[in-house]
């Protein structure tokens, strides 16, 4: 469970008593700036703390207001209960291919693995088109080439709660994370793959709770 930090429960309080307010009048009220607290803002909102209306500002959230049942199951919730397959492709793949898969599958980011199936790294739709833009040689050239590599990759695994696996992809601004063995480690320290968790998952986990009650 994501316990609130200090400056998210002053944010709380602030548009408790001075709603509607703009996150530019929350993040001045408070000393800071507004890409500061960006990541607090998509949190709490989340959380339904608060609630934010286009052009007009935010609001106290059902859970400010007390309603709890959504946010009760959205804090319970974890990543294996959401996860979906991963698409995996080796690190030798050339980048022709891996463009071909990453439409085919419809996704933004390719999931990268070695000989034994261990995660090696990451290839968003950005990777492939810095590389490809302007450079014809660039389709035969392996994957490994432009993927962001392990340790820079950010995880998540099967146990981790939504919420926090959420908070990591607004603080890295990833549209999915991969979805780890959370057992001890094999094959040099690279870990299993078994899912991935997208920003589409989660949306649809909010409307289950929000239509279901």
């Amino acid at each position: 469970m994501i316990e609130l930090t200090a400056r998210q429960l002053k944010i709380v309080d602030v548009v408790k008593k001075q709603a509607p307010i703009t996150g530019e009048q929350i993040a001045e009220g408070l000393g800071l700036s507004r890409p500061t607290i960006r990541s607090d803002l998509s949190l709490l909102v989340m959380l339904e703390y608060i609630d934010a209306k286009p052009k007009v500002g935010y609001f106290p959230g059902r859970k400010a207001a007390g309603g709890e049942n959504g946010s009760d199951r959205m804090r319970d919730a974890k990543v294996k209960d959401i996860q979906t397959v991963p698409i995996i492709i080796r690190e030798t793949t050339t980048i022709q291919d891996a463009v071909v898969t990453l439409f085919l599958q419809n996704v933004g980011t390719l999931i990268i693995c070695d000989g034994e199936g261990r995660l090696t790294g990451v290839a968003s739709r950005k990777d492939f088109l810095k590389v490809t833009l302007g450079n014809s040689a660039s389709a035969s050239m392996p994957v490994s080439m432009v993927m962001t590599r392990i340790p820079k990759v950010v995880t998540t695994s099967p146990d981790e709660s939504v919420l926090e696996a959420a908070h990591k992809m607004i603080m890295h601004e990833v549209d999915s994370l991969p979805v780890i063995d959370a057992g001890p480690e094999e094959a040099g320290g690279r870990p299993a793959i078994v899912g991935r968790l997208t920003k589409t998952a989660i949306v649809q986990l909010l409307l289950d709770i929000e239509t279901t009650g």
